[in-house]
C-alpha cells in the first residue's frame, strides 16, 4: 500500500466546496486560487491551505507555485483541481458560448499551470452547457487533447448527477478527470433506485434547523439568516403551498409581466421536503429568482440551509457582507459529497495500480 498522500492545487477554488469534499476524502490542501475576495476568506478559514493567491489567475506566474510543487511532489502525488466559473456556458446566461466573455478561456489558464508542471492527477468540472460547444471552438476539447498529448489517461468529460453521491440537490455536473499513472475510472453512484441507499432529500437536510421569519438571523446557527421580504413577497409566498410558484398566484398576487411573459414560472416558488431540491444557483437565497423558498416557512433559503442542501458540514462558516455573498458563494460550489466521492475514488486508483 502507498503511503505517499495526495497534495492538492485548487485553481478557481470559490470558497473551498471541491476542498472541503477531497479534504473528507483524506486529500491534504496544499494551495487555493480564487480572484474573489469574499470566497477567498471562507476559503481560508475553513480549509486552511498552505498558500492562497486572492488574485484573477490570468496575474500569476507559473513559478509562483514553484516552491510547494518542490516540496511535494517527489514523496506525493500532486492533484491540480480546476473547476473555472461556469458562467460563460451557463443556460442561465442569454449570452452564453460568446467569446466577448473573458472568462471564456480561464480553462486555457489552468492548461499553462498543467502543462509546466505535470501533475500526476487532473480534476475539472463545469457545466454540461461546456459540452454543446463544436471541437474547434471548445476550450474543453483543447484542453482534453493537450493531456492526452502529455500522456494522460483521460476519463469523461461525462455528465453525472450530484444527487447519485448523497447530495440533496438536481445537480447535473460535467466532469473531467485524468491520472499520469494508469487509466482511471469514474466512481459509481451511491444513491438512487439502482443503488442501495435512496436520495437524499430536502427534509433530510434542513428540517432540524431552527425556524425563522423572513429577515431574521438564528443566534446559535452559522450563516443561518433570511433575506428580508416586502409586504406584497410576503404576501405571495404565504398564498404559495409547497411545490407551487408564482403560477399559482392570482389577482393582485400575480406578477403583471405574465400577462405576455409564460417563462420562469418556478420564481418565488417552494421546494418539496421530499425530494432532492432543485439546482441552487448563485441567487439561491432569493425569492424572487428561481424555486428557493423554504417548503413551509414564509421566506426564502437562507444560506445555511442552501449549504446543507450543497452537502457542506454545519461547522463550515462562510465570510463576507452577509446574506447575499454567502448565497453567492453557496450557489456557485462544487457540492462537498460529490467532490468527497472523486477524492476518495483517486485514492481507490492509486490502491488499484
Amino acid at each position: 500500500m502507498s503511503k505517499k498522500k495526495i497534495k492538492v492545487f485548487d485553481f478557481f477554488s470559490g470558497c473551498g466546496g471541491t476542498a472541503q469534499g477531497f479534504k473528507q476524502a483524506g486529500l491534504d490542501i496544499v494551495v487555493g486560487i480564487d480572484n474573489d475576495k469574499d470566497a477567498a476568506e471562507t476559503y481560508k478559514h475553513n480549509i486552511k491551505p498552505e498558500l492562497f493567491l486572492n488574485d484573477d489567475i490570468r496575474n500569476i506566474e507559473t513559478n509562483s507555485l514553484k516552491k510547494y510543487i518542490d516540496k511535494y511532489q517527489k514523496d506525493n502525488y500532486i492533484l491540480f483541481c480546476g473547476c473555472a466559473p461556469c458562467q460563460p456556458f451557463s443556460s442561465q446566461n442569454k449570452k452564453r458560448f460568446s467569446k466577448d466573455d473573458k472568462r471564456f478561456s480561464l480553462l486555457d489558464e489552468f492548461s499553462r499551470f498543467v502543462e509546466e508542471y505535470e501533475p500526476d492527477f487532473i480534476f475539472f468540472e463545469n457545466v454540461p452547457g461546456m459540452k454543446k460547444l463544436k471541437p474547434h471552438e471548445s476550450p474543453l476539447y483543447k484542453f482534453e487533447k493537450k493531456l492526452k498529448v502529455k500522456g494522460y489517461h483521460v476519463s469523461g468529460p461525462q455528465i453525472v448527477c450530484a444527487e447519485e453521491y448523497g447530495v440533496p440537490q438536481k445537480r447535473r455536473r460535467l466532469i473531467l478527470i485524468a491520472s499520469k499513472i494508469n487509466e482511471i475510472s469514474f466512481p459509481q453512484a451511491t444513491h438512487g433506485p439502482n443503488c442501495k441507499k435512496p436520495f437524499i432529500t430536502v427534509r433530510e437536510a434542513i428540517s432540524s434547523l431552527p425556524k425563522l421569519a423572513a429577515g431574521c438571523e438564528s443566534k446559535k446557527v452559522l450563516n443561518h439568516k433570511s433575506a428580508k421580504l416586502s409586504e406584497i413577497n410576503l404576501a405571495r409566498i404565504k398564498n404559495i403551498k409547497e411545490g407551487q410558484s408564482i403560477a399559482n398566484c392570482n389577482g393582485e398576487l400575480a406578477l403583471k409581466c405574465y400577462d405576455t411573459h409564460k417563462g420562469h414560472a418556478d420564481v418565488y416558488g417552494r421546494l418539496k421536503w421530499d425530494e432532492p431540491s432543485v439546482t441552487l444557483t448563485t441567487k439561491c437565497t432569493s425569492l424572487s429568482n428561481g424555486r428557493f423558498g423554504h417548503p413551509e416557512q414564509n421566506r426564502a433559503l437562507t444560506p445555511r440551509e442552501a449549504a446543507c442542501i450543497q452537502s457542506f458540514p454545519m461547522d463550515f462558516e462562510f465570510k463576507g457582507a452577509g446574506v447575499t455573498s454567502w448565497g453567492k458563494q453557496v450557489g456557485n460550489a462544487v457540492p462537498v459529497k460529490l467532490a468527497e466521492a472523486f477524492g476518495l475514488n483517486y485514492k481507490q486508483h492509486i490502491l488499484d495500480c
